[in-house]
C-alpha cells in the first residue's frame, strides 16, 4: 500500500501534478462536447441544405437516368 501512496504523493509535487492533469482532461472534454456540438449543427444544416436543391443523391440518379436515356 505504501507504493500506491507514494506514487499518488508525487514525490511531493502532487499539489502540481494532479490540478495539471484535472485541468487537461477537463479541457479534453470540453473540445470532444464542442466537437460533437459541431457536427451535430452541420449534419443539420447539410441535410437542410441538401434537401432545398434535391440532395446529391437525388440529383446523381437523375443524371444517371439522363445518361441511360440518351444513349
Amino acid at each position: 500500500m505504501a507504493g500506491v501512496w507514494e506514487f499518488l504523493h508525487m514525490g511531493g509535487y502532487a499539489a502540481y501534478v494532479w490540478p495539471a492533469y484535472g485541468l487537461t482532461a477537463l479541457v479534453m472534454l470540453a473540445l470532444l462536447v464542442a466537437s460533437v456540438r459541431g457536427l451535430r449543427v452541420r449534419r443539420r444544416e447539410l441535410a437542410r441544405l441538401e434537401g432545398a436543391r434535391g440532395g446529391r443523391r437525388a440529383r446523381r440518379e437523375m443524371d444517371a437516368e439522363e445518361v441511360d436515356t440518351t444513349a
